[in-house]
This record gives structure tokens, C-alpha cells and sequence, in this order.
């Protein structure tokens, strides 16, 4: 697929999201406000417009452009692009909020970080929504999302259940034989700590990866679902809203 093609599909889809957030009658911005919103030209712009009246979804005259219907899903175009994993994802966003700081209370854009994580809106909601059950992110009440504060007590008790865990693992961890081969991982992970250490003051953003990568690595050893599904928010929360 041309890149042009490409852009423009996404435009289109993006459109489409913005319009799901209006109300039938409601009047579309002018193109080039539009254009800034979707990080696209002027003429992407109108030929998203054009294909908006085509199916349907609006009536063009002139300045006025009038949302006739809500999108659907049919109504989205294809993007023949490698799709982004959960894991990806999820990388690409604690990576977002950690470099950039991202306060509490920080209202997420679906549509531009979408577009800046390369998944549809709708992956992105659906991402959002999981991290929704551990009180990472909710629903505003006006519509949309925002990243929430944790407590002092939300951390401790936390780092309370990590420790029960990691217990756990270690338990099994130091009957493992010594030719396992999770001891060299160990080994390797152990010098980049040293190493890392040695350059903190301009590589401080990439303790947390590390991190991260160790205490997965102490809990691979026991295979448990529920352990796997809280590394999430132990990440969320000690590495990235906790900075």
C-alpha cells in the first residue's frame, strides 16, 4: 500500500472516530482545524470529507458539513499494516506516560494516541477498558478517559501482594538445578544492571524496563496466570506513576 493511500486510510478512520463523538446535526470543524487534529494536509482532508458524503455520513455545502449518521463499523477502511500486539501496546503506552511525565488526572485522547501508537480506536479502548478493572484509567463522566492517581496505601498494599508472590517464585526459584536455564538470564540481567548503574544520570528512564525484565523473569518460574495479569499495574504503578 502507498504511503499516501496509507495516510489517508488513517485519516479516514480517524474522522470517523471524531464523528462517533458528535451528535447527529452537529457541524464538523473547518478543513483546517481538521487538518491539525488529523496531523494531515488540507488535501487528505477533503478527500476524507468527500468520502464522508459519499457514503452517507454527512452533507457538504459549502462551510457546513452536517453529520447525517453515527459510523459503523463497515464504514472503516483497511489498513494493511503489521498490527500492533497487546504487548506492544502495552509497552507503548507505560513508555508514553514514563518519558512524558504524564500527571494524574491527564485526559487520554483516543484518537491521537491512537494514531500515535498505530492501533485502531477501538483497540485502543478495548486496552484502556484492562487497564480500567485495576483503577489504572477510567471513564470521564462527560465521555472519554483519564489517567488516575494512586495512593500512598494503593502502592504499599501492592508492593505488600508483590512481595507474596515473588516469595513464591524465589521458593521455587533456588530448587531450579544449576544447569536451568533461566541462570545465565539472570547472569546477563545482572550486568546490565551494573552497567546501567554506571550510567545513571542519562539513562535513568531505562531502569524501568530493566526492571521489570528481572522481576518477570524471577516469576517466570512459576506458570500462573493471575501472576502474569498483575504485572500490569506493578509495572504502572512502580515504574511509571511513581517515577
Amino acid at each position: 500500500m502507498a504511503r499516501t493511500d496509507e495516510r489517508f486510510r488513517g485519516a479516514f478512520n480517524a474522522l470517523l472516530d471524531y464523528c462517533g463523538t458528535l451528535s447527529l446535526g452537529d457541524q464538523l470543524p473547518a478543513e483546517l482545524p481538521l487538518a491539525a487534529h488529523l496531523d494531515v494536509s488540507r488535501t487528505v482532508v477533503r478527500a476524507a470529507l468527500d468520502r464522508l458524503q459519499g457514503e452517507g455520513l454527512i452533507r457538504w455545502d459549502g462551510r457546513d458539513k452536517t453529520l447525517l449518521r453515527h459510523p459503523v463499523p463497515a464504514d472503516r477502511l483497511v489498513i494493511e499494516a503489521e498490527p500492533v500486539s497487546a504487548e506492544e501496546l502495552e509497552r507503548q503506552f507505560l513508555d508514553w506516560v514514563l518519558r512524558f511525565d504524564v500527571p494524574p488526572g491527564t485526559p487520554l485522547n483516543v484518537t491521537e494516541l491512537a494514531r500515535k501508537f498505530r492501533v485502531p480506536a477501538y483497540g485502543l479502548q478495548e486496552f484502556l477498558a484492562s487497564l480500567s478493572r485495576f483503577g489504572l484509567v477510567r471513564r470521564r463522566p462527560k465521555g472519554g478517559w483519564e489517567l488516575v492517581g494512586f495512593t500512598r496505601d494503593f502502592a504499599i498494599e501492592l508492593s505488600d501482594f508483590r512481595l507474596t508472590l515473588e516469595l513464591n517464585a524465589v521458593s521455587h526459584l533456588v530448587a531450579l538445578p544449576a544447569d536451568h536455564a533461566i541462570w545465565p538470564s539472570l547472569a546477563e540481567l545482572e550486568f546490565e544492571h551494573h552497567r546501567l548503574a554506571d550510567d545513571l544520570d542519562t539513562r535513568f528512564h531505562d531502569f524501568s524496563p530493566l526492571d521489570e525484565r528481572f522481576h518477570t523473569v524471577i516469576g517466570s518460574v512459576v506458570q500462573n496466570r493471575f501472576v502474569d495479569e498483575f504485572q500490569k499495574v506493578i509495572a504502572l504503578v512502580f515504574h511509571y506513576h511513581f517515577q
